[in-house]
């Protein structure tokens, strides 16, 4: 059973910065690629970033790009997103997802419980 738990969110003021993790449990975490979603409230889950099973390959959207950073670690099964120069437009719970999700849809196949990230002066 696919098992994925995010940490690291909070409350920071504008141009703040967070480390989100992921560690994922359940499944062969080195053959996946691996992607971050959010969803602010009253709003869809969009995609945020992906990278590949290897690390080399990492896509953002246009909006974040420049300001997160998202890496792995596949010897411990875990997937991180560093948000820097946060924007009150970045709120949202952030998931760590496997499966389908990209600039055009996310509909995940997995996904976690997520966790909160605020940005508010």
């Amino acid at each position: 059973e696919v098992h994925l738990v995010e940490s690291g969110g909070g409350s920071v003021q504008p141009g703040g910065s967070l480390k989100l993790s992921c560690a994922a449990s359940g499944f062969t975490f080195s053959g996946r690629i691996m992607s971050w979603a959010r969803q602010a409230r009253g709003k869809n889950l969009e995609w945020v970033s992906s990278i590949d099973k290897d690390g080399d390959m990492k896509t953002y959207r246009e909006s974040v790009k420049g300001r997160f950073s998202t890496s792995r670690d596949n010897t411990r099964n875990m997937m991180y997103l560093e948000l820097t120069d946060l924007k009150t437009e970045d709120t949202a719970m952030y998931f760590c997802v496997t499966g389908h999700c990209n600039a055009a849809e996310c509909r995940p196949d997995d996904r976690g419980q997520g966790t909160q990230v605020t940005v508010s002066s």
